[in-house]
């Protein structure tokens, strides 16, 4: 498999993580009963619960954004150096934007999800 396939493959993999994170901080802040009910009456999460969960949505997006460019380089078969190095910088930002969100960290995470949207751009530009 291909360098930026197996990147595609382990970032869906730590959304999968944030998510049991974001899943766990839910449970402990809002009880059992809660999580297991309809969820009639939506509840806000506060805190780091609340930072995974803005952290989470963000994430699924930026995976929405990072796999048609990879995807379209594999079915292409045009990965490069350049390829990937911008899947690493993508991987990497986006690894470093979730503890970075959870822990309230605002100027760096902004400036860890430019690099991580910057990376993607590329891809597209290199996918086109």
């Amino acid at each position: 498999m291909d360098d930026e396939l197996t990147i595609l493959a382990l970032y869906g993999l730590w959304v999968a993580l944030t998510l049991l994170a974001q899943s766990t901080g839910a449970l402990s802040q809002l009880g059992m009963g809660y999580v297991l009910s309809a969820r009639d009456d939506p509840r806000e999460l506060t805190g780091i619960a609340g930072r995974l969960e803005r952290a989470l949505n963000n994430s699924v997006v930026a995976l929405a954004l990072f796999a048609p460019p990879i995807l379209i380089l594999a079915v292409r078969d045009a990965f490069d150096a350049n390829s990937l190095l911008a899947a690493q910088v993508f991987l990497a930002a986006r690894v470093a934007y979730v503890p970075l969100y959870a822990l309230g960290i605002i100027g760096l995470r902004t400036l860890v999800w430019l690099a991580g949207f910057a990376a993607t751009v590329v891809l597209y530009f290199l996918a086109l």
